[in-house]
């Protein structure tokens, strides 16, 4: 048993060294919408919102695009100059933007479907020599994102000259969800904001960086959350037969429901959030030989400040190891954990040295962690 126990601990020590976080950042549109706010176009009360999410307010982008918020919070990543949208950033010092190999951008909120949103953020930038694209895990994107990335790092180190090298890395995620809100909707307009969040890895095998991840699919069968297409809207000029139509009123009938706006049955996403946070926790845990007695800081997707205080009690942890960072900013889906993870960086809740997990859940039904040391 010690035999195998050890064992176990040197593939842990080997199998993830290398991937480590350098720096993070998030970018705020200028509009902060109270609750209060709220309160005069739909039915709600400040008093309503609080008590059953946790959130006080949350910015809305009104002039700010996705590629101005993701750019933003690149750059304070990177450790630049602030611009004109409002930043906030941890770093080990300033990163030259042509030394970046690879960006992954998660959004369900992007400025254009081509090019990509990570070809927007790339050339705003000048990330001369990253390889950009895009991932689409809605709320779960950060840890699929980070996952993706520190995979493709490790690839080009073990088989270097058979891939593209990466030794850098930014991650970012960034949302306009007010725009595919309903705003006459009370259970749902209260619960969205706008912003982005980025994390800049590297690799340095002197370190542990990233230890342990888990992801995972759970078939949502009842489109529990869920915005369709809009491209199921377009017209098609055939029937099914083949046969022209004579004029634009052939519409291609899609199998998903068309709307506008994010759909969500609350109650559901309630119950399946709570255990996929809470199994991807534990799969990190277990996967780098650790109890949740040895983790400084559990940074996870703000969508619902009762989410994350179930998960706690659940895991008999103290609330206080749980980044709350959804009052002030609401569920920003995809950027929401990495803002919350700028958020814990620059109050001091993490060290370096630290054992920090990122856990998210998100529509697909999408879940996941990453374990990390800071």
């Amino acid at each position: 048993m010690l035999h195998n126990t050890t064992m176990r601990e040197r593939c842990v020590k080997e199998a993830y060294v290398g991937c480590t976080v350098i720096g993070c950042g998030k970018a705020l549109p200028k509009l902060s919408v109270s609750n209060d706010d709220l309160a005069k176009i739909v039915d709600t009360s400040d008093e309503w919102i609080v008590k059953r999410t946790g959130i006080h307010e949350r910015r809305i982008a009104i002039s700010e695009s996705s590629t101005d918020l993701a750019s933003a919070a690149c750059s304070a990543a990177l450790g630049a100059e602030g611009g004109s949208i409002e930043a906030s950033s941890w770093n080990l010092g300033q990163v030259d933007p042509e030394s970046i190999d690879l960006l992954i951008c998660m959004t369900i909120t992007p400025d254009a479907t081509i090019p990509c949103q990570a070809s927007l953020i790339k050339m705003r930038l000048g990330l001369s020599n990253a390889v950009a694209f895009d991932l689409n895990a809605a709320c779960s994107g950060c840890v699929y994102g980070i996952t993706v990335a520190e995979n493709m790092m490790r690839a080009s180190q073990s088989a270097p000259g058979a891939c593209n090298p990466i030794r850098r890395a930014l991650v970012v995620g960034v949302e306009r969800l007010s725009r595919i809100v309903d705003w006459t909707d009370r259970a749902t307009c209260v619960l969205f904001g706008d912003g982005a969040g980025a994390v800049l890895l590297e690799w340095n095998e002197s370190r542990k960086g990233i230890i342990s991840s888990f992801l995972k699919n759970t078939d949502d069968v009842e489109l529990t959350l869920s915005r369709a297409n809009m491209f199921n809207r377009a017209l098609f000029p055939f029937d099914e037969a083949g046969v022209a139509a004579q004029s634009n009123d052939a519409a291609y009938d899609c199998a998903i429901p068309v709307t506008e706006y994010i759909g969500m049955a609350g109650r559901t996403v309630f119950k399946f959030a709570t255990a996929a946070m809470r199994e991807a926790i534990d799969a990190v845990l277990e996967r780098g030989d650790m109890t949740v007695d040895q983790v400084a800081r559990i940074v996870p997707h703000q969508a619902n400040e009762r989410i994350i205080a179930h998960v706690a009690k659940k895991m008999e942890a103290p609330l206080d190891l749980f980044q709350v960072s959804i009052g002030s900013s609401a569920n920003t889906s995809a950027a929401s954990a990495l803002m919350a993870l700028c958020d814990a960086y620059c109050q001091g809740r993490i060290a370096q040295g630290d054992n920090v997990v990122m856990a998210g859940f998100g529509g697909g039904l999408t879940s996941g962690a990453v374990l990390f040391e800071a």
